[in-house]
């Protein structure tokens, strides 16, 4: 048993992160030339900057790659630091929509939405049509993955060592946290973190007070990739992928100081712990 979940979670996670990277690419690849325009052209006034960062993240399915692109444009003088804290904003706002979109369960649907994808980019010529084409079967994918890990993850419910260690999250909510930081820097995807967590909570493994910490967690994890991409840059990108992180952190520490308020708003928005 202990075989099949450990299997079953390596693999369905294998896949969501290998469909949320074939989306997110091929997304970036159809849109990612008139995006970077958009970005350097919206981004002159901060309230501006944070809609371009939420557009432009929504629509590549990666805060990371959002923020990268943002760095790289603070390293080569195209943004100036100010600039980039609005967009840097906006992307984290924008990459919810990952989490809104594997929250409806559509799971009965994903071997024909896979099946959609590979004919579009199999069969059709041109590239923009193939590159959509890739991002249905990586959507298609991803639901597979997430359908794998919420199947798998509902066998630890007969282990009490598992239970007891997942209720410890919502008693110790900072432990909750690290276990998603930790977490989302190792696999370096929030998206993958947050589909894993609500695989646990559709799972019937965990309430939504011990969802909300490993979530915080996911967002400050997230940061790993903006700074490892500021290394080696001039001061103006180090500090923009720095503002990245503290944006995080001090949402975080917002968050926590008013957590029971915040669980009891969060749970008046719907019946199911996915959505």
């Amino acid at each position: 048993m202990i075989k099949d979940i450990i299997f079953g979670t390596i693999g369905g996670l294998g896949l969501f992160l290998y469909g949320i990277h074939i989306m997110s690419d091929a997304l970036q690849k159809a849109a990612g030339d008139k995006m970077r325009k958009i970005l350097g052209i919206i981004t002159n006034k901060a309230f501006f900057g944070l809609l371009a960062g939420a557009g432009i993240t929504s629509i590549i399915q990666s805060s990371s790659a959002t923020t990268v692109m943002v760095v790289g444009f603070v390293n080569a003088g195209l943004m100036t630091l100010k600039q980039s804290l609005g967009v840097i904003l906006g992307a984290d706002i924008g990459t919810t929509i990952t989490a809104q979109i594997i929250a409806f369960k559509i799971t009965h649907y994903v071997l024909p939405v896979i099946g959609i994808g590979f004919a579009l980019h199999f069969f059709c010529k041109k590239r923009v049509t193939k590159q959509i084409g890739l991002a249905i079967f990586g959507f298609g994918v991803l639901f597979l993955g997430l359908s794998i890990m919420t199947d798998t993850v509902r066998h630890l419910s007969d282990s009490q060592a598992a239970r007891e260690m997942l209720i410890n999250f919502s008693r110790t909510p900072v432990l909750g946290v690290l276990a998603g930081t930790i977490l989302t820097v190792i696999v370096q995807s929030s998206s993958a973190t947050v589909g894993l967590t609500m695989a646990l909570g559709m799972g019937g493994l965990i309430d939504i007070s011990a969802a909300i910490p490993l979530l915080l967690g996911d967002n400050i994890g997230t940061c790993i990739t903006a700074m490892l991409a500021s290394i080696g840059t001039n001061i103006g990108a180090r500090r923009a992928a720095v503002a990245h992180l503290m944006f995080k952190i001090i949402g975080v520490i917002i968050i926590l100081a008013i957590l029971p308020i915040y669980k009891e708003l969060v749970v008046s928005t719907a019946g199911s712990i996915g959505r």
